[in-house]
C-alpha cells in the first residue's frame, strides 16, 4: 500500500470519523492512527484493521490479511459494493430518507 498520506500522524486526512450505510446496519469508524473498526449490525468489531488514504482513494487490510479499497466522494465512501455516508452529513440524512 503505497500511501501519499500517512496515518501515523504525519498529516491528517479530511476522512477520520463514522462512515455509516444509509439503513445503519454497517458502520465503520476510520481512526486517527490508521486503524479501522467495522460494525455489522448488533455485531461489534465484525472486522478491524489497517487503512491508508492516497487523495480520494482508501486501501484496507484487516487483520486477517483480506485487502479491499474504495473512494471517497466528499461524503460518500463507495466501497466493496456498498455506498457509505458520514455520519451526520447532508448525504448521510438525504440517504436515509430515501
Amino acid at each position: 500500500m503505497d500511501d501519499e498520506q500517512s496515518n501515523s500522524g504525519e498529516r491528517a486526512h479530511p476522512y477520520v470519523g463514522m462512515w455509516v450505510t444509509a439503513d445503519g446496519h454497517i458502520r465503520q469508524e476510520l481512526l486517527t492512527e490508521g486503524r479501522y473498526d467495522e460494525a455489522r449490525g448488533r455485531r461489534r468489531s465484525a472486522y478491524t484493521g489497517d487503512y491508508r488514504v492516497a487523495g480520494t482513494r482508501i486501501e484496507y487490510v484487516d487483520d486477517t490479511g483480506f485487502t479491499a479499497d474504495g473512494t471517497f466522494e466528499g461524503d460518500v465512501l463507495h466501497h466493496g459494493g456498498y455506498v457509505f455516508y458520514r455520519e451526520g452529513s447532508d448525504a448521510h440524512r438525504r440517504a436515509m430518507r430515501s
